[in-house]
Parts: structure tokens; C-alpha cells; sequence
């Protein structure tokens, strides 16, 4: 890196064909509608394994007709756009079209075709469960994707674009059949960048209605992350009034509190860490496991666990620490 190409890097980059958020904003809207991959510039950056060339041909066949070859395709896409957490610029190409292969393509891959559109627009966030970590979005400034040498927070705001670009192709999943698919899109719209007003009205909506578990939290987490992001100051409230009443199910009470605990400094409250620290929450690690930001925090079984443990552990006494969960003596 000692030759002139890298002076001024990266900020020299910013605006040329090397900025992927360039390269995505003048993709216009008839292009991703009429699927002309050969009018996006791919040839401009790689995968993880190879050449951004390949990426048309495995979303053509992931739209195909053929159920088998577009679950491979699809399998194919999450290893080389989703490597071990992290994201690649190429990815953020392939959002405005891995979001209309999910609203018309096979409804059985469709979870997990919004869920890769989510970590394309996402920083590596694995183990995560901390209150600072949980909603993280933005990566730090300076980390180099090491394929393509692109700061990696140009990705996730190209993606994020293309995601805010599309909201109409979303917001109606909120409403489907399938509760993977609508705990998958509040995933997908928590990382929203515009038109934030239409998105909370359509989370707060969907939650008032919802009666699935996993995505009632879904729906909690997605709120809150938007809301700390974008520094909505009547979040911490909601989320109070959420956890703090007896009255709500379970889940609810448990998705609000791990959202309070995201949107605020505050120490935690006696009553909140009863509520998250008494053993007859052990039943809900396993239901509530496919909440997407927990399936990450650990994706053996104890995401919310490891969430409850990591949020809590400066805030409750040295006792409780050794066993949070009523089990007995720590080995």
C-alpha cells in the first residue's frame, strides 16, 4: 500500500466506482424492477470467494422456477455475501433484488432471503448481547472489508439505502402467514433510514395485533432499534410500560426489557431484574431463539440467556451473578 493508488484512501474513494454507495444509487428503480443484472456494475467488486460477476446468475437461478437449484443458489449467496458475520460491498448490489426475488419467488426460501438482505445491511454481530451491541447497525468507520479494501460501513449504508428504496415491497410482509416471514421483516425494516414515521406506524401496528411470540419480540427489537438510532426520546417510556406491566404476555414483557435496557444507561431497575433473572424464564430460550438479533448472540439455544447475563452482569450483586438463573452452585 505505498503507492499512489492508497493516497487519500479512503476518503478519495468516496463518489468514484469504488464507492458502493454510489454504485447503488444509480441503479434506477425499472432496472431492479425488470431484473437487468447486466446493467449493474459487479465487475467493480468481489465476494468473498470470488468475482462479483458471479452473483447474477445465482439470484436468476435463486428466481427461477426450480425449487432445489434456487435453495443451492440461495445457500451459495448467503457463503459468499454473509462470511462468518461480515458483509461485502458486491452484497448491497444484490439487495433491491434478493428483496423482489422474496416477495414473488418459492414462499419457502423467502425468510431466509430477507434475513441475508438484513446482514448485508448489518455490522458482524455475533456474540453481541451486550446493551450497546444488541442493535448496533453502523460498523466503526475505519473497518476494511479485506477483499475489496472498502470501508465496510459503505456497504451497510448502500444496503440500508436499498432497503429504505424498497419499503413498499416490505411493508406488506409484515401482514403474511407465515410468523418467520414477519419476524424476518422487522429485522429487515429496523435497519430503515427514511420514511421512519410510515415504518414505526407499521411496526406499532403489527405489534398491537400480533399474537405469535417470536415476532412480537421481533417487532419490540426493531422499534427500539430504530428508536435509539434515530434518538426518539418517548422509546425508553414505551418500553417501560411494556416490561413494567404484569398484564402483558411473557414475551412482551421480556422483548421490552431487553429493549429498555438498549435504549437507556440507567441501571437496571429491582423490578426488572427480577422479572429477567427469575427462573421461569428458562422455558422461553428455546421459543424465543429464532428472534433473529438473539438467534446471533448465540446460535446454540441461549441467545436470550447470554443477552439477560451479558445486560445484567454490572448491575446485580456478585450472588446473583454466580447463578442468575436459580440453577444450583456454578461449577
Amino acid at each position: 500500500m505505498d503507492d499512489d493508488r492508497w493516497a487519500g484512501w479512503p476518503e478519495r474513494w468516496a463518489g468514484t466506482d469504488c464507492d458502493v454507495r454510489t454504485a447503488m444509487g444509480a441503479i434506477p428503480r425499472e432496472v431492479k424492477d425488470g431484473f437487468r443484472y447486466d446493467e449493474v456494475p459487479w465487475q467493480q467488486f468481489r465476494h468473498f470467494y470470488g468475482p462479483g460477476e458471479e452473483i447474477p446468475g445465482l439470484l436468476a437461478t435463486l428466481a427461477s422456477g426450480d425449487a432445489e437449484a434456487a435453495d443451492k443458489a440461495l445457500e451459495r449467496l448467503w457463503g459468499n455475501l454473509h462470511h462468518q458475520g461480515g458483509t461485502i460491498a458486491v452484497g448491497a448490489l444484490a439487495v433491491p433484488f434478493l428483496l423482489r426475488i422474496a416477495t414473488t419467488g418459492h414462499p419457502g426460501l423467502r425468510a431466509r432471503t430477507l434475513r441475508l438482505v438484513a446482514e448485508i445491511g448489518r455490522c458482524q454481530h455475533m456474540g453481541d448481547g451486550s446493551r450497546e451491541g444488541l442493535l448496533q447497525v453502523s460498523e466503526e468507520p475505519l473497518m476494511i472489508e479485506g477483499s475489496t479494501g472498502c470501508p465496510v460501513d459503505w456497504t451497510i449504508q448502500a444496503a440500508r439505502q436499498a432497503v429504505t428504496d424498497d419499503l413498499p415491497l416490505l411493508l406488506p410482509l409484515l401482514s403474511g402467514p407465515d410468523p418467520e416471514v414477519r419476524s424476518v421483516t422487522a429485522y429487515v425494516l429496523a435497519a430503515a433510514t427514511g420514511e421512519l414515521s410510515g415504518v414505526f406506524s407499521a411496526l406499532r401496528f403489527r405489534l398491537a395485533k400480533e399474537d405469535d411470540a417470536v415476532v412480537r419480540v421481533s417487532l419490540i427489537l426493531a422499534i427500539a432499534q430504530l428508536a435509539r438510532e434515530h434518538q426518539d426520546d418517548h422509546a425508553p417510556r414505551w418500553a417501560r410500560d411494556l416490561w413494567s406491566d404484569p398484564g402483558r404476555p411473557p414475551e412482551v414483557r421480556i422483548g421490552a426489557g431487553l429493549a429498555w435496557l438498549c435504549l437507556v444507561t440507567d441501571p437496571a431497575p429491582d423490578e426488572l431484574r427480577t422479572l429477567l433473572t427469575d427462573p421461569g424464564i428458562r422455558q422461553y430460550d428455546d421459543l424465543l431463539q429464532p428472534v433473529p438479533w438473539l438467534t446471533w448472540v448465540d446460535p446454540t439455544g441461549v441467545g436470550l440467556r447470554n443477552c439477560i447475563d451479558e445486560m445484567l452482569a454490572a448491575n446485580i450483586p456478585a450472588t446473583v451473578l454466580d447463578d442468575p438463573w436459580g440453577e444450583g452452585p456454578s461449577s
